[in-house]
């Protein structure tokens, strides 16, 4: 049981990620209009083949409610399929298979999945502005009264992402060892990869191990280049039916393989931080996909954190539990390496556009999979892996795609 891969993904856009401005471009409305507009051009489709739509909620400038039916009347279509996913950093994986589920169900044909960039104008008097922004103080936590982070987490100094991560860091490194050159070893080449890619955040500022090594340390064991700068984006893609796709511009992606798994919203309350949901995630998208770790021909790890893809590579198969050290020092994931790896940059490199950030890691994985990945470009290029992290680890998600024809 699972998808068919009777459902391609078939164009993409996403703004040149850029560091905030006090004054946003444009309204989240206008940003729906504006991406999904122009991943249908990408795409060779136009308004009039929509009938679903996926986009976010929670930070969702104009409304906090109907904003799948606000954003369609907006474009002017009329929606069979409509959802709102609220996974933090796995929505872009989260939107992409349901998007092909609807599809496979013969709910929709043609899905536009957009992400709009985190902020937005808003008036000095905005209630929901000023809860999102005191909110963003503690890392994105609620303050709410009842919720137990504002109770048991944040009164104890644990706020942020950066805590979370350094607590699963020190974890494993009690258990397995650590080495923070070969750590550092992550971000070096995904670097590399960036320099070859001419919109991303750092493309021509190449780094080196001791580069890494003489960042200022953040949370103890993670430096600064080793964790990702938030920066302003946002992201789309069409996702339609494998017949449509056929009378596209580029080569469809076949979402063959899926998966998605919540254990927790803080790693206070995971019962093994070094378990992560990518996992499960991960062995239900390979199950399905009838495919293999050792099959992916490149891998779009979510990388909010070099920890984040060590445990990763872990926990999605491609190496041993406690291997992941030894498996980053003996593997070259630049361009041209034997383990081609966010060769966009990732994240960390590409730059993280908030819940949009990880959409560029599926992004990546498309164009690469259609031969429209430039100097960056991979020889084999059918198969591959994308992965999705929301929270501190809290929430994943992994696709399998493969080329069409």
């Amino acid at each position: 049981m699972g998808l068919a891969g009777k459902a391609e993904v078939v164009g993409c856009a996403q703004y040149r990620p850029e560091k905030y401005a006090l004054a946003p471009r444009q309204f989240h409305l206008e940003q729906v209009a504006d991406l999904g507009l122009q991943a249908l051009a990408d795409a060779g489709l136009g308004l009039a083949d929509v009938d679903g739509l996926i986009t976010i909620g929670p930070q969702f400038h104009e409304a906090g409610m109907f904003v799948p039916a606000m954003a369609g009347e907006y474009l002017g279509v009329a929606l069979n399929y409509a959802e709102v996913v609220d996974l933090g950093g796995a929505s872009s994986v989260g939107m992409v298979w349901r998007a092909a589920a609807a599809i496979e169900l013969g709910l929709c044909e043609t899905v536009l999945c957009v992400i709009p960039s985190r902020l937005a104008p808003t008036a000095p008097d905005d209630d929901h502005s000023a809860a999102v922004m005191k909110a963003a103080r503690y890392g994105g936590h609620s303050t709410r009264y009842g919720a137990p982070e504002a109770e048991f987490d944040l009164p104890y100094g644990h706020m942020a992402q950066n805590t979370g991560y350094a607590m699963i860091a020190q974890r494993y490194e009690a258990l397995h060892g650590w080495d923070a050159a070969v750590l550092a070893r992550i971000a070096v080449h995904q670097r590399a990869n960036a320099c070859l890619h001419p919109e991303a955040m750092f493309h021509g500022q190449p780094i080196t191990i001791d580069d890494v090594l003489a960042s200022r340390m953040v949370a103890e064991p993670l430096r600064m280049l080793e964790i990702v700068m938030p920066v302003a984006g946002g992201a789309a893609v069409v996702v339609t039916r494998d017949d449509i796709a056929r009378r596209c511009r580029h080569r469809g992606v076949r979402v063959t393989g899926c998966g998605e798994h919540v254990q927790s919203k803080s790693p206070t309350y995971a019962a093994d931080m070094l378990a992560t949901p990518i996992g499960a995630a991960s062995r239900r998208a390979f199950s399905m996909a009838g495919r293999t770790p050792a099959e992916m021909q490149m891998a779009l790890i979510y990388d909010c954190y070099t920890i984040t893809v060590l445990l990763t590579l872990e926990d999605a198969g491609f190496c041993a539990k406690g291997a992941g050290l030894d498996f980053v020092r003996g593997h070259d994931f630049r361009v041209g390496g034997d383990f081609p790896m966010n060769t966009h940059g990732g994240q960390l490199s590409f730059g993280q556009a908030g819940t949009a950030g990880g959409m560029s890691q599926v992004i990546e994985a498309v164009q690469q999979i259609q031969g429209r990945a430039g100097a960056r470009q991979l020889a084999r290029h059918d198969l591959a892996y994308v992965s999705g992290t929301g929270g501190v680890m809290s929430e994943q998600g992994a696709l399998i795609l493969e080329g069409a024809g």
